[in-house]
């Protein structure tokens, strides 16, 4: 049995192909329309990943799609009665949209699909709810049998927040939290306050809470504000939304400014304006409160289910610093996380739910081992993707008939402080880059962390990078003793490692304290000795392995710095062709596709006279 996988028409729509209960192909539309966070019918996607299956059109047998759309236009029309006369200019904006398409959701994926050359009179087309895909998406793929879940996000059809628990083939939920109250809008309306954009900066919210004065007084204020004003929280993790302060529920913005103003003291931040101690402070705040409640969730859960695996989905499970946090305060003794936790990886739940749960077919557990290939299930590229993109424009290389040499040279030039660009095997499916499309540099060089934001992803100086660290190596340099697959846990850098900070290091400014040298992996250790871990195990991709074992043969160094290979406000690249245009188009020195190695000092003038600033809106 084939089952095509959705998710479209909020943010991140994306694509799954399933054949007998494997994971064929998956991903985002944005990789391939170029528009990040694309929310359009995922066409691209789609067609990418039935042309993966090498299977005829007529045999796809079902399609699933990654919520109820009647349920949620059930709570949409309550919630704007419940608010009425508030919220007319949203209303009618968002029953435009629900009549004209959304509301008749089947008839627009049977016009859609048949477009595509499917025969929808023999596909059947199932609706599991939103938080059940991201349940079945966190469970069926994990190594094990029987676990907890949690999920907790914006908002499906109404639950915000689940506990659930799965057992073979079979998911049960067990407890939901219910909009507005929402755990996952309380996060975004900070991003929004603190001048980042809602469905985007929230990972810059989180990178940016380190800055915040920890034991603070301003610190200790703002969260008493936010757990007495703008959140009740129960024993249990359980909570409810002062919704006196927040305008997400009927208006176009998150919260109430004015009220917020009087409450915090602060007024909204205006994007891309200067990032004052206050909006650190207010970061740190929240990012606290927000651990906490995923603690007393997690705590509950196994009260609940008296489990000792947990899984987790939905947009707030990446937050790696609060699953390191859970992690270290060992509620489970095992955790998985979906890698594309976001709606995203609605797509692979609900095509997962139709075929353990809808169909009932039993499901086998590989000891240890996830089934998702290590996230890489999008497109892959050959030599002569590669050569057709060189010939293009008329781009010099050199071609290496051994990888192990090219590793070994790349490895050199990461040495010597070159930023390389690696283009690998199959797209990663998911919002991080884990060794396939990525950009790389040398952790230990103190000028790579501000290389990279400025010069290279053209993004704010104050972001956090990754490091991507052979997994039998991962204990020393970080205090963990999982592997972190997927780059969805934080741990700090172990003590030997680190650099004492000079006396009033917390008093310095945000860019004071930013270069200052805390360890002997300065590039990945953010201003409090964290990193976000990304372990790299060789019978998952033997590759990024070889070229870090290069680099750790040549330096004593068994790991990398690893961010996407991107500017900012442009998806991850996709194609040789994504790839060599953003090479050119920023300050990158290398670039490795396959066996194939640009120098970008022996490249033509690039004449392409688009710009990524005007051509990508920043996020």
């Amino acid at each position: 049995m084939s089952i095509l996988g959705i998710s479209a028409f909020y943010h991140d729509s994306a694509a799954v192909y399933l054949s007998e209960g494997k994971i064929i192909a998956a991903a985002q539309e944005e990789r391939f329309s170029r528009k990040k966070h694309d929310a359009s019918f995922p066409e691209n996607a789609i067609k990418y990943v039935l042309n993966e299956a090498c299977i005829p059109l007529e045999h796809v047998s079902a399609v699933a799609f990654y919520e109820k759309p009647y349920i949620k236009f059930e709570r949409l029309m309550e919630t704007y009665h419940r608010f009425t006369p508030k919220g007319l200019v949203s209303f009618i904006s968002a029953m435009t949209a629900w009549l004209k398409d959304k509301l008749f959701m089947r008839r627009m994926l049977k016009d859609k699909l048949s477009q595509l050359g499917l025969d929808c009179s023999k596909i059947q087309f199932l609706f599991p709810e939103h938080h059940l895909s991201h349940a079945a998406s966190a469970f069926f793929p994990s190594p094990f049998n029987e676990a907890a879940i949690l999920t907790i996000d914006g908002v499906g059809e109404w639950a915000t927040t689940t506990i659930g628990s799965g057992s073979g083939n079979q998911i049960k939920m067990l407890k939901e939290i219910h909009f507005p109250h929402s755990l996952g809008l309380l996060y975004s309306a900070f991003t929004y306050y603190c001048g980042f954009r809602v469905n985007s900066g929230e990972y810059k919210l989180m990178g940016l809470a380190p800055y915040g004065n920890h034991n603070s007084k301003a610190v200790r204020a703002f969260e008493k504000i936010i757990v007495n004003e703008l959140i009740d929280i129960r024993h249990d993790g359980s909570y409810l939304l002062n919704m006196k302060y927040f305008n997400f529920a009927t208006g176009l913005t998150m919260c109430k400014d004015r009220l917020w103003k009087s409450l915090f003291g602060i007024p909204k931040r205006d994007p891309e304006s200067a990032l004052t101690q206050e909006y650190m402070d207010m970061a740190l705040a929240i990012q606290n409160v927000t651990e906490q409640m995923i603690l007393q969730l997690a705590q509950t859960t196994k009260d609940l289910t008296k489990c000792d695996n947990l899984v987790m989905a939905g947009g707030v499970a990446l937050n790696c610093v609060a699953n390191g946090k859970l992690l270290k305060a060992e509620i489970f003794k095992n955790i998985w996380i979906q890698p594309a936790a976001g709606d995203a990886g609605g797509a692979l739940g609900a095509a997962l739910a139709s075929w353990y749960i809808g169909n009932a077919q039993n499901r086998s557990i590989e000891c240890d081992t996830d089934k998702m290939d290590g996230a890489y299930l999008g497109p892959k590229f050959f030599s002569n993707d590669i050569e057709q993109t060189a010939k293009r424009y008329q781009a010099r290389y050199h071609h290496y008939q051994e990888f192990e040499l090219l590793a070994k040279d790349t490895a050199e030039l990461l040495a010597k402080g070159n930023v390389v660009g690696w283009f690998q095997g199959r797209m990663e499916y998911g919002p991080r880059a884990l060794g396939n499309r990525s950009i790389l540099g040398d952790p230990r060089n103190p000028e790579m962390q501000k290389k990279l934001n400025l010069k290279i992803k053209y993004r704010e100086g104050f972001r956090p990078f990754a490091p991507s660290v052979l997994e039998e190596d991962i204990s020393s340099y970080f205090e963990i003793k999982t592997p972190s697959p997927y780059m969805l846990l934080v741990a700090n850098v172990i003590d030997k490692r680190k650099k004492d900070l000079p006396d009033g290091y917390n008093q310095m400014e945000l860019y004071e304290r930013l270069y200052h040298i805390r360890s002997d992996i300065p590039a990945i250790t953010h201003v409090d000795y964290s990193a976000r871990i990304q372990s790299v195990n060789k019978k998952v991709n033997e590759r990024y392995w070889l070229l870090i074992h290069s680099f750790k043969q040549l330096t004593g160094y068994g790991l990398l710095v690893n961010t996407s290979f991107n500017v900012r406000g442009e998806p991850i690249v996709c194609t040789p062709t994504d790839a060599y245009r953003c090479f050119m188009r920023t300050e990158m020195d290398y670039l490795v596709m396959g066996n194939y190695l640009f120098d970008k000092s022996t490249q033509p003038e690039w004449k392409d006279i688009s710009d990524w600033e005007t051509e990508y809106t920043l996020d």
